[in-house]
């Protein structure tokens, strides 16, 4: 049977059949890929999934509070394999495995460690969404807050500080290039924004009744996953390839 031309798919998933004895994620511009999708569907699948199962349409106090609803798994999962990937990355320098890896640790504590109870107790009528209640810790929510803002911050570092270097001098890199560096660095923007607009609330100097009728934080939590779906997107060159 001769072999077929490689399908868009295979392309872009860097799928080669023809290498039977290696296993598919091989390849960084695979992981990058994978990495942008997962953060980038991560809040649209929460979402979806409980709003399917529960009719539930309005957003939670924050992305983490769904881990206490029927779409938990989808939260576990997903986080979890974001932790692996990231932690399976090499990148090119020491520095790249550094921090992949302490946002790929962060990223299982955060999961390991969960955030405040949605509610006092399960099937509230209040709430009939809340399936889960967890003793009372305040220890393990700071810690929850503490891996959350490590992990999204050593994302911002990566797109920023590494994303952007170049082999080559800054005025001989290619106009795609130095169009890639402006994302990554407006990437990286975004989350730090988004951390500092969410810690406002956690150091008292916006009040929670504000975050919560606005759902700031939810909201804020997306607008960071979405960016740092979009810069590893960019850099698996899915988007803006070269």
């Amino acid at each position: 049977m001769e072999n077929q031309p490689p399908s868009d798919l295979e392309k872009t998933l860097n799928l080669d059949f023809d290498k039977q004895n290696e296993i598919w994620l091989t390849s960084q511009y695979t992981l990058r890929k994978l990495i942008g999708i997962l953060g980038v569907c991560l809040p649209l699948l929460l979402y979806v999934f409980l709003y399917i199962d529960s009719g539930y349409s309005s957003p939670l106090d924050s992305i983490s509070h769904y881990y206490y609803t029927r779409a938990n798994p989808v939260f576990t999962v997903i986080v979890s394999l974001l932790a692996i990937f990231l932690l399976v990355y090499k990148g090119k320098e020491p520095v790249d495995f550094i921090f992949s890896s302490l946002a790929g640790i962060s990223a299982l504590l955060l999961v390991l460690f969960p955030t405040s109870n949605l509610t006092d107790n399960c099937n509230d009528p209040v709430f009939p969404e809340s399936v889960m209640v967890l003793r009372v810790s305040p220890g393990r929510v700071l810690f929850h807050y503490i891996s959350s803002g490590v992990f999204l911050g050593s994302l911002a570092f990566i797109s920023a500080f590494i994303f952007t270097r170049s082999d080559k001098p800054a005025f001989a890199r290619t106009a795609r290039k130095r169009m890639r560096n402006r994302i990554f660095r407006t990437c990286a923007g975004v989350m730090v924004l988004a951390l500092a607009i969410i810690l406002t609330n956690f150091v008292g100097l916006v009040s929670d009744d504000f975050f919560q009728t606005y759902d700031i934080t939810f909201w804020m939590e997306v607008v960071a996953l979405e960016a740092f779906g979009v810069s590893w997107l960019v850099k698996g060159e899915l988007i803006l390839e070269g």
